[in-house]
């Protein structure tokens, strides 16, 4: 009998299987820059969340050669962004079971109405993939949920020349012929939305100071000036965000610019994605750089359970831009605070709740500033040596794991004594923007 799928997210509808987890994602892929044609084997250890004798994985336009489940070869579907597998028999709950996909194609980013586009993205030499929130399926196949979080091993063959960056560590590169391959390893959990592949001809930059590892991977022919304007603080800026939030969840640090202007920036775990025309010396390129950093403590190492939680994100990441700010002698928190309540005060989008945006919101700029206001307005209240034990305990008490509204509303109030009810009520889900206190 066909078990129903389930597990998707009103957000991202489409996308996930909540009958099973993967705990790891062991990934082969061979990639043509020239032709833009990529060919993997993905290896999935899948856990059992209940019993099943089929599992639903997300795999958009690239075509599947064959699967195999535990070493045997299995019946599959790929309908659309669906790969069905036949299991071959009841997986009994919290039971593992192997499933290798071999596929091959030329990848696609993921369209949504509501989010455009999303996932491995060809650029004039060379590719970035931007998955936030759904592109994902565009290279591997998955669970997509962004509360299925897994370890990962990921090699990726390319041709010599070419420097290939993985939101992971790197453990091994050899050269063979014209090619190089690159194995990068991820312990750490990561949902799939934050795995990415960088390829482009690039120089690394390392950057000294900061209590991890801390690089640079950026065309050989940046502006220099402008480049440290921007980027040159970034060891700095990790060692005053571990000292605010906790320590550095990662091994190292890498931010990515590539050869080609982009609209936005985007954080994957360990690693962040610029476009060249970020190496700028003002502050709307230094907050963005501070932004993406931030991520790592809040959407990479503590991550949304599902997307309705946006703020716990964006909202944190946007303060964290405000604190910097502060730091380096720019406008205070305060008055960054004053600044932007007025905009969001004065703002005519459509109405929006902080709590629950819904998807086609879920990105809106008010929602991380309302977000950072937010978190300023709890730091008034509870004062500020609570606040930051607040901040740091929760990154502590939920590293690498998966986060809701709700849970976080426990903690400030356990860890502050408060009850916080009205002050997240009305902050959260009420359109009217609260006054800031004083």
């Amino acid at each position: 009998m066909r078990q129903q799928h389930a597990g998707t997210d009103d957000y991202v509808p489409g996308h996930g299987d909540a009958s099973f987890g993967v705990e790891h994602y062991d990934l082969e892929l061979d990639y043509k820059v020239a032709g833009n044609r990529l060919s993997g084997e993905a290896t999935l250890r899948c856990r059992a969340l209940a019993p099943i004798s089929r599992l639903e994985l997300d795999l958009h336009a690239l075509k599947v050669a064959r699967v195999h489940v535990d070493g045997t070869s299995a019946r599959y579907s790929h309908r659309g962004d669906r790969l069905a597998v036949t299991l071959g028999r009841t997986v009994p709950e919290g039971e593992s079971v192997e499933v290798r996909v071999r596929y091959a194609g030329t990848p696609k980013q993921v369209r949504s109405r509501r989010h455009g586009q999303a996932g491995w993205e060809e650029l004039s030499d060379g590719v970035i993939v931007a998955a936030q929130p759904h592109g994902a399926p565009s290279w591997f196949p998955c669970n997509d949920r962004p509360d299925d979080k897994a370890t990962y091993d990921i090699t990726v063959t390319a041709a010599k020349g070419y420097h290939v960056a993985v939101a992971g560590e790197l453990v091994d590169r050899s050269t063979r012929g014209s090619t190089t391959t690159w194995t990068y390893v991820q312990d750490a959990p990561m949902a799939t939305y934050l795995a990415t592949v960088q390829i482009g001809r690039y120089e690394v930059i390392d950057q000294a100071g900061a209590p991890v590892p801390v690089r640079v991977v950026a065309p050989a022919d940046r502006p220099e000036k402008d480049f440290e304007a921007a980027f040159g603080m970034q060891p700095q800026m990790l060692g005053f965000f571990a000292e605010t939030f906790g320590d550095y969840p990662f091994a190292s640090y890498t931010a990515v610019i590539t050869d080609d202007d982009l609209e936005i920036p985007l954080e994957s775990q360990g690693l962040s994605t610029f476009g060249r025309n970020f190496m700028r010396d003002d502050w709307e390129c230094i907050r963005l750089v501070a932004h993406e950093l931030s991520h790592q403590w809040w959407g990479n190492s503590v991550t949304l359970g599902h997307w309705r939680d946006i703020w716990l994100h964006e909202g944190f990441a946007c303060y964290s831009e405000w604190l910097w700010s502060e730091r380096i002698g720019l406008m205070t928190v305060g008055e960054r605070a004053e600044v932007h309540h007025e905009r969001v005060r004065t703002d005519d989008g459509d109405e929006l709740l902080l709590g629950d945006p819904g998807p086609d919101l879920m990105f809106d700029d008010r929602v991380y500033k309302r977000g950072a206001l937010t978190l300023h307005a709890l730091r008034r209240q509870i004062g500020d040596a609570c606040f930051f034990e607040v901040l740091r305990t929760w990154c502590e008490e939920n590293q690498f794991g998966t986060v809701t509204t709700a849970m976080f509303v426990e903690h400030a109030e356990r860890v502050s004594g408060e009850d916080l009810g009205e002050l997240f009520e009305a902050w959260l889900y009420t359109v009217e923007l609260p006054p800031l206190p004083d």
